[in-house]
């Protein structure tokens, strides 16, 4: 399958964020890869977990919630919970008008901090959502109300040596949905920066998004001026 790589903008309320949408027409479904901000050298790593979705036969979309100067001027934005989860539902609200990719299942893959917006944003608003993986991170920062009110199918994977895991799995005892699942990997939170870690996350969001593949796209009304 030939995916065409395109560097594009998302606007959201606050600001764009810059994005790479890998898709062609004939995937399977959209994955859309969270994270707070990236390098290029968190880029390249990351080559691994969009290569395995890739291979499966799904799009991606690799968001980058903060701008390079909002994580620049201050890193502290990355814990801002209640900005990243609205920039998330930006996100799904401009693929929701996109023609070729709006009838797409879509499923989320976040990493570090965006697994707590991710979570947020998801408990706020499931429609449209087929899977959400939250890979290593802060799913604990979304807050007690918004873990316990999430309904789309949920797994963590976790880093069996790594300082937050007490965290983590404090975050997943409050998960009330019917349908989420608990992974761990060899290895501490660093594993998460891998090559070989994110190869391993393709590979567990990759299963779980196979039993969970289609979600409804949320309704649209048609706007003119997007």
């Amino acid at each position: 399958m030939f995916l065409r790589h395109t560097l594009i903008g998302i606007p959201t309320a606050e600001t764009w964020l810059d994005a790479l949408l890998c898709h062609a027409p004939d995937v399977h479904s959209l994955v859309i890869i969270l994270h707070p901000t990236s390098t290029p050298a968190e880029a390249s790593r990351e080559d691994a977990l969009s290569a395995a979705l890739h291979a499966a036969g799904h799009a991606t979309l690799a968001v980058d919630l903060l701008t390079a100067h909002e994580a620049a001027r201050d890193p502290d934005t990355a814990f801002n919970m209640a900005a990243l989860a609205n920039r998330i539902a930006g996100v799904r609200d401009w693929i929701a008008h996109q023609p070729f990719l709006r009838t797409h299942p879509v499923a989320a893959i976040a990493l570090g901090t965006a697994c707590g917006a991710a979570v947020r944003a998801l408990a706020r608003d499931a429609q449209g959502w087929s899977a959400l993986t939250c890979a290593g991170g802060r799913p604990d920062l979304a807050g007690a109300a918004p873990l316990r009110a999430l309904r789309v199918p949920t797994r963590f994977i976790a880093a069996s040596g790594a300082g937050l895991l007490a965290m983590q799995r404090q975050a997943h005892a409050m998960l009330q949905g019917e349908d989420h699942d608990w992974q761990e990997i060899a290895g501490d939170e660093e594993v998460f920066a891998t090559v070989q870690g994110l190869a391993l996350v393709g590979e567990h969001a990759l299963a779980w998004m196979a039993r969970h593949p289609e979600a409804p796209p949320p309704p649209v009304e048609d706007d003119p001026e997007r």
